[in-house]
C-alpha cells in the first residue's frame, strides 16, 4: 500500500527530523520526501500493514506542518 501526501515542508532539515520521527513511530513504513516537487511530496509505503493516514497527518501537524492525501 502507498499513500502520497501534499505537504508544506520546505527545508531538508525539517524533512530529515520528520523522517526520524516517522521511523520511530512507524518502523514498518518506508517514508521519504520529495521537496523538489511543487507539492513537497511525502510518500509512505507499507508492505505489511495498512497505513494510518490520520496518524501521519497528525505527526506533521504536531510539528507545525500541514498535509493532505493526494488522490
Amino acid at each position: 500500500m502507498v499513500e502520497v501526501y501534499r505537504t508544506n515542508v520546505e527545508q531538508s532539515e525539517h524533512a530529515n527530523a520528520l523522517l526520524l520521527q516517522f521511523n520511530k513511530l512507524f518502523p514498518c513504513y518506508e517514508v521519504n520526501f520529495d521537496l523538489d516537487d511543487c507539492d513537497r511530496i511525502l510518500r509512505v509505503e507499507s508492505n505489511s500493514t495498512a497505513i494510518q493516514v490520520q496518524e501521519i497527518i497528525s505527526v506533521l501537524q504536531d510539528y507545525g506542518f500541514s498535509a493532505e492525501v493526494l488522490v
